[in-house]
């Protein structure tokens, strides 16, 4: 089975573990990637908000410019998705469980997502101020 989803293009790997270990995995995966970039969206929105935003992209840029880059690409990619990774955001949270204090970070992401979903859907301010900041304005 895995050559013909190679044939068609997937890209497949063996998860080593017990029954689980690829839904952990996966669970583990968003919440670093997506996690990063609501992380991201929302420091980059505080920036606009308070007036460093010109300032935030110029230190990205010399200093970490490969996630800058990354946020250039991954950040506007996200906005027709915003919807889809509340739901996820709330699934990394029941994953960790209520016992880990991270899972409140997960809770608080999906209302982040469930912020620019809603922008999506209205007049598209905040995802506008976030093209701004990516591009150095």
């Amino acid at each position: 089975i895995v050559n013909r989803l190679k044939a068609l293009g997937l890209r497949t790997h063996r998860v080593d573990g017990s029954i689980g270990a690829a839904s952990a995995l996966k669970m583990v995966y968003a919440g670093i990637n997506k996690g990063l970039v609501g992380l991201g969206m929302t420091m980059l929105l505080a920036a606009a908000g308070s007036g460093s935003a010109a300032s935030l992209h110029a230190e990205m840029a010399e200093s970490v410019p490969e996630l800058l880059a990354r946020f250039q690409r991954s950040i506007p990619d996200m906005y027709p998705k915003a919807y889809r990774w509340v739901a996820e955001m709330e699934e990394i949270a029941e994953f960790l469980g209520p016992d880990d204090p991270g899972a409140a970070l997960f809770h608080a992401m999906a209302e982040v997502f469930a912020r620019i979903a809603g922008d999506q859907n209205g007049d598209g301010r905040l995802a506008s101020t976030l093209d701004g900041v990516l591009a150095g304005k």
